[in-house]
């Protein structure tokens, strides 16, 4: 039977809903980013102010508020937990899945939005940031809008859509800051050195309207912020930004072509079906041409970009999932319609992934049945991996069956659909939907109790407790969220320092790595060793208990 068009909007919600709200708050949140912007979350909740971000109390210039707010809201209905600070991005995913429907319906029709909300939704980054509690999911949205409508602006002369994506400019630099003017202004930019077409942006009147209202959109914070006397604020924020683009921050570097890696690995399948339409198929429209065509240079301009950025995290290429799953969608549509078969070097890539892939929770399952071989025999140097490794996590010795899954199931749509290359690719979209959900079900629990899960669980114990609780040698944000610190008051320790040197109020608790307990031993005698479990030792200092020793790099 079937269904009639208007209700695939219902059905997009309804399997967007089931995909990423089951679980959503079942393992704890992962430093640093899910629990830094949780933890500015809780603390606007504690403390009243919603115009300030804050992490341990102090202002916090990295990052602006809207998400924050979104995820206030959601703590609001839900209390603090990892399933309210997720929430937000189980919506993202929905709302996400929703607008690449309709843009697809404009550009060239219902068969290629299908395919494109199939590819952006089961593929695996997409599918995992939506079930997480990072900024990037709704920063990329509001990026995406403001150059779909751009493009629609190129092709209709409405100026309804300038307003429009200056509107989508500005939430994102609400939501993360001004690389989304960067990313938004070079594709721009690219697209008119491309076409040569420089009087559509360049006119007299787009600038200062586009200029105006993403400013009014975009910087309304900023502004209230310099009113409110904290323009200092403002340029730290600033200042950090720039940072981010010259030297690695925080420890996050990687190698040239990192990001490359990241793609063509983590947004399987769309990464590998996405390949033949990075050259134009024969038969195709203008308008799905043009479209194709802001989509490639939005996608190189966010991979060159963040290529050169010396700071390497994962997320920062995530701005191409939009374009890749568009090509993907692209090439499906393609082939269903000319009835030929996927390049045979193209499904090759597609069961070689695939067995990459599945092969990691096989092997992961075989290195834990074994590990306490191997560090027996010391193959693994670093004595805090070592101590993770000491975890007690129950594996029930199926879980491999996670990767089993992903291999059988592509081997499976390859070889039974031969000659159909629409079913081909959604058998793959079904396998790789079954092996994310499996994997966050059963793998990911278990990772988190080996990484950190040790740490946390001491934050949680002392929560509600009059204490003070930190790390040392260690960044984390986990101890201020998961202990819930409440705001300071008069009277106590009024930073970190107080913490070693003076005497204090309440006991003192402080984590550190074993690889460095015994150098915090050495410089903070007043503390005493209480406990050590999975690589973290923890340490208490009675209330008095000062030090003469300066303090050193935590």
């Amino acid at each position: 039977m079937k269904i009639s068009e208007r209700y695939y909007p219902a059905l997009i919600i309804a399997g967007a809903l089931l995909l990423y709200l089951p679980r959503l708050g079942s393992v704890n949140l992962f430093d640093w980013d899910e629990i830094n912007f949780a933890e500015a979350a809780r603390e606007m909740i504690a403390t009243g102010d919603y115009l300030t971000v804050r992490i341990n109390y102090l202002p916090f210039w990295e990052k602006p508020p809207l998400f924050i707010w979104m995820q206030v809201f959601s703590m609001k209905i839900f209390g603090i937990t990892a399933f309210a600070a997720r929430f937000p991005n189980a919506i993202g995913g929905v709302v996400t899945l929703l607008v690449l429907f309709y843009a697809g319906k404009r550009v060239s029709g219902l068969r290629l939005a299908g395919w494109w909300v199939a590819f952006y939704g089961l593929s695996i980054l997409p599918f995992f940031y939506f079930k997480s509690g990072i900024i990037d999911p709704w920063f990329n949205l509001f990026i995406f809008l403001a150059v779909f409508k751009l493009w629609r602006y190129v092709s209709e002369r409405l100026w309804r859509h300038v307003v429009l994506s200056a509107v989508f400019a500005g939430l994102a630099v609400l939501t993360k800051g001004p690389v989304a003017l960067l990313i938004i202004g070079l594709t721009a930019l690219v697209w008119m050195i491309v076409t040569r077409r420089w009087q559509v942006f360049l006119a007299p009147r787009f600038l200062p309207v586009y200029i105006f209202v993403t400013a009014i959109t975009g910087g309304s914070w900023f502004l209230m912020q310099i009113l409110g006397g904290r323009g200092y604020l403002v340029g730290d924020f600033i200042r950090y930004q720039l940072r981010l683009f010259t030297q690695e921050d925080a420890g996050h570097g990687g190698f040239l072509f990192y990001h490359f890696v990241v793609l063509f690995f983590g947004v399987f399948p769309a990464s590998v079906v996405a390949l033949p339409a990075f050259r134009k198929f024969a038969v195709m429209d203008d308008r799905t041409t043009s479209f194709r065509q802001w989509m490639l240079i939005l996608f190189w301009v966010v991979l060159i970009l963040f290529t050169v950025v010396n700071t390497k995290i994962i997320h920062y290429s995530s701005m191409c999932y939009f374009s890749l799953t568009f090509l993907a969608a692209l090439t499906a549509k393609h082939y269903m319609e000319t009835k030929d078969n996927l390049p045979r070097w193209n499904r090759g890539l597609i069961l070689g992934l695939a067995v990459f892939t599945g092969l990691i929770p096989v092997l992961l399952q075989l290195f834990v049945r074994y590990k306490d071989v191997i560090l027996s025999r010391g193959w693994i140097r670093d004595p805090f991996a070592a101590g993770n490794l000491q975890a007690e996590v129950h594996w029930s010795e199926w879980e491999f069956l996670t990767g089993v899954v992903l291999i059988a199931g592509v081997i499976f749509a390859l070889l039974y659909f031969r000659n159909q290359p629409g079913k081909q690719l959604a058998g793959v979209l079904v396998a790789t939907m079954l092996f994310v959900s499996s994997t966050l079900v059963v793998i990911v629990p278990r990772v988190e109790q080996y990484s950190q899960h040790a740490a946390i669980e001491f934050y949680h114990s002392l929560a509600g407790e009059k204490v003070y609780v930190d790390t040392w040698g260690f960044k984390s944000y986990a101890q201020y969220f998961y202990a819930a610190k409440p705001p300071p008051v008069a009277g106590e320790a009024a930073g970190y320092d107080d913490l070693f040197t003076k005497s204090v109020d309440r006991p003192v608790y402080i984590v550190t790595k074993n690889t460095r307990a015994a150098e915090f031993e050495k410089y903070y005698p007043a503390f005493r060793r209480i406990g050590e479990k999975n690589g973290f030792v923890f340490f208490r200092k009675d209330p008095g208990g000062g030090t003469k020793n300066e303090n050193h790099d935590r």
